[in-house]
C-alpha cells in the first residue's frame, strides 16, 4: 500500500465520569494502530480529548459548588493523567471548551442554518435523560420507553429546538452503506444500524434550551447547541477545518478525511448516521470507516462499583504495577471486546495471558534462543550461510514464512484488525519454538562436525524473532526494546528494512535477555 495520511480518533470522553477500563482500552487501541501506521511510514494523526459541554456537567458542577468550567478542568486533567500514565503517543488531547473549537462548531451550524439544513422547530416525544437524547414514540416503544443504556425510563417532553434535517439524507446514507461494505465494523453492527435506516430518518435536535452550559446558537442565544452535535465536530475542528485561513488548517486539513473513528457501541448512531449526514450537508468527505467496539464486564458480570467490581483507574494502575504496561496492553488488544460480543475482565485469566504469551512465548523463546547462542558461540551471532549459501534446514523456508506473516500484519492493520495483526507475529514465535523442539540444537551442539548446522538453526530462530519483534513492537514497545538492545540492534529504519530477512549481522555480540518475569498468582 502506498504511503499516505491516516487519522484516527478516540470518542472525546465525558468529563462528568471519570477515566476507566473503556476509555482507556479504545485509546489503547488508537494507540496500537497510530504506532503501526507510522511504522509503516504513513504520516499519522492521532486524536483525543475530553467532551465537556451539556447539562450533566452543569449539574455536576452546581451540586459540588463549583462552576461547570472548574469541573471540566478536573476532569479534563484526569484523562490527561490517564494518557500519559500509559504513555500513549496521541498527537493532540481537544477539549471541547478550546476556544477554537467553540468558534469553529459556531461557524459550522451557523453555515447549517443559512443554507436551510437547520431549522427552528417543535418537538414532543420521549427523552433520555442520562444521555441527552430525544427518541420518536417508534424509537421509545421499541425500547419499552426505557433508555437502552441505562435503563431509566424515558420522560415525556415537548421543547422548541433547532433541528437538522436527518430525513433530507435518507438516501444518500442509504448508498453510502450499498456501496460501502465495511463503512462501519464489525458487520453486526453495521445490521443495527441498517435496521434502523430502514425505519425512516427522523430530523434530529441540535439545540437545547434547560441549560447554559455550551455554545450558542448562532444569532439566537437562548438556544445552546446540543452536546452531541458539539462533540461529533471535534474531529475536524481539531483540524482546523471550520478555520481556513488558521495556522491548524494550513497544518492539518490534509488529514482529512479521518482513517477510523474508534467508539463504543452505545455511540454508535450518532457516529453511523448523524455525523455522516452532517460531513454530506457541508460537502466534507466522508471518514474512511467507523470501529464499533462492544463493552467490558468484570469477572463475568456487568461492571458496577457497588459490585467491587469497576475496573477504574487506580484497579488499572496496581495490574501494571504488578503485571507491567506491555502485559497491560497485550491483554486489552488481544482479549478485548474489539468485535461484536462483550469481553470479560478477570484477574486469573489475565494471568493466564501473560504467562502464556508472554511468559512462556515470547520472553522464554528469546530468552533459549540468546542463551544457547552464549552458550554454543560465545555471545557472538553465527552465520546461516557458512558456505556462502544459506543452509536448508528440513523443508522450513524461514523468510517466506516471515515475509508472509509480515504480509498477513500489515493488510489486517491496515483494515484495524488489530487483533489478528497481533496473531501474526505472535504465531512466528510459535514456529520458531516448534523449530527448536523439532531440530533439538542442544543435542546438535555435541557434534562438532554440525557446528555449521547448529549456528544456521540458531541464526534462523534469532532472526525470526527479531522480525516477530518488529510485528509486536506497537502492542509491546517495551520487551521489543529489549530484544533489540539485546541483539545489539537499534529501534530504526524504514519498514521494508526492518523486516527484510537479513537484519541482524552474523557477529553481533548478543546477550541474555528476559523481558516477561515469571510472576505468581495473586491470591483471591
Amino acid at each position: 500500500m502506498s504511503k499516505g495520511t491516516r487519522y484516527v480518533t478516540t470518542p472525546i470522553y465525558y468529563v462528568n465520569d471519570r477515566p476507566h477500563i473503556g476509555h482507556v482500552y479504545t485509546t489503547t487501541l488508537c494507540d496500537v494502530y497510530a504506532r503501526a501506521m507510522r511504522l509503516l511510514g504513513h504520516e499519522t494523526f492521532f486524536l483525543t480529548g475530553t467532551d465537556e459541554h451539556g447539562l450533566k456537567v452543569e449539574q455536576s458542577a452546581s451540586e459540588r459548588g463549583i462552576t461547570p468550567q472548574e469541573l471540566a478542568d478536573e476532569n479534563a486533567a484526569a484523562f490527561r493523567h490517564a494518557m500519559e500514565l500509559f504513555g500513549l503517543t496521541h498527537d493532540d488531547f481537544i477539549r471541547t471548551t478550546d476556544e477554537s473549537h467553540e468558534r469553529q462548531v459556531g461557524a459550522f451550524v451557523k453555515r447549517l442554518v443559512d443554507q436551510g439544513d437547520v431549522y427552528l422547530g417543535t418537538f414532543e416525544g420521549w427523552y433520555d435523560a442520562g444521555q441527552e437524547e430525544y427518541h420518536t414514540e417508534t424509537s421509545a416503544a421499541a425500547c419499552d420507553y426505557t433508555s437502552p443504556v441505562n435503563g431509566q425510563p424515558l420522560t415525556r417532553a415537548s421543547e422548541q429546538n433547532y433541528y437538522f434535517r436527518l430525513s433530507a439524507y435518507q438516501e444518500r446514507l442509504e448508498s453510502l452503506f450499498a456501496n460501502q461494505s465495511d463503512f462501519v465494523l464489525p458487520e453486526a453492527r453495521r445490521n443495527e444500524v441498517l435496521g434502523r435506516l430502514r425505519e425512516g430518518l427522523q430530523d434530529v435536535p441540535v439545540s437545547r434550551t434547560n441549560f447554559t452550559w455550551g455554545i450558542p446558537m448562532p444569532d439566537d442565544e437562548a438556544h445552546v447547541i446540543y452536546v452531541w452535535i458539539d462533540a461529533l465536530f471535534n474531529y475536524v475542528t481539531a483540524l482546523g477545518l471550520g478555520d481556513g485561513d488558521g495556522q491548524r488548517h494550513a497544518d492539518r486539513s490534509h488529514y482529512w478525511p479521518a482513517t477510523f473513528h474508534v467508539i463504543g457501541k452505545e455511540i454508535l448512531w450518532f457516529h453511523a448516521v448523524i455525523w455522516p449526514a452532517v460531513l454530506m450537508a457541508l460537502d466534507l468527505p466522508m471518514p474512511r470507516g467507523i470501529v464499533a467496539h462492544s463493552f467490558w464486564i468484570s469477572e463475568g458480570k456487568k461492571m458496577s462499583k457497588s459490585l467491587g467490581n469497576f475496573i477504574d483507574l487506580e484497579t488499572i494502575e496496581e495490574y501494571v504495577g504488578r503485571y507491567g504496561m506491555d502485559a497491560w496492553r497485550y491483554y486489552l488488544v488481544t482479549q478485548g471486546p474489539l468485535g461484536a460480543t462483550d469481553a470479560n475482565f478477570a484477574s486469573s485469566k489475565f494471568h493466564e495471558i501473560y504467562t502464556a504469551h508472554l511468559v512462556n512465548t515470547v520472553g522464554n523463546s528469546a530468552s533459549r534462543v540468546l542463551a544457547m547462542v552464549g552458550k554454543y558461540f560465545d555471545g557472538i551471532m553465527p552465520t546461516e550461510a557458512p558456505g556462502g549459501s544459506p543452509l536448508a534446514i528440513g523443508e522450513h523456508d524461514w523468510p517466506a514464512r516471515c515475509a508472509a506473516a509480515t504480509e498477513h500484519w500489515q493488510t489486517s492493520m491496515e483494515r484495524f484488525a488489530i487483533d489478528a495483526a497481533i496473531g501474526a507475529g505472535l504465531s512466528l514465535i510459535r514456529d520458531v519454538d516448534a523449530f527448536i523442539n523439532e531440530t533439538e540444537p542442544y543435542k546438535i551442539a555435541k557434534d562438532d562436525d554440525r557446528r555449521d548446522e547448529l549456528g544456521a538453526i540458531l541464526y534462523q530462530c534469532a532472526e525470526t524473532l527479531r522480525i516477530a519483534s518488529v510485528l509486536l513492537s506497537s502492542v509491546i514497545p517495551k520487551g521489543a526494546v529489549a530484544l533489540w538492545d539485546a541483539m545489539g540492534l537499534e529501534d530504526a529504519g524504514t519498514f521494508s528494512e526492518r523486516v527484510a530477512w537479513g537484519g541482524l549481522p552474523p557477529g553481533t555480540a548478543v546477550t541474555k535477555v528476559a523481558p516477561y518475569p515469571r510472576i505468581e498468582l495473586k491470591p483471591a
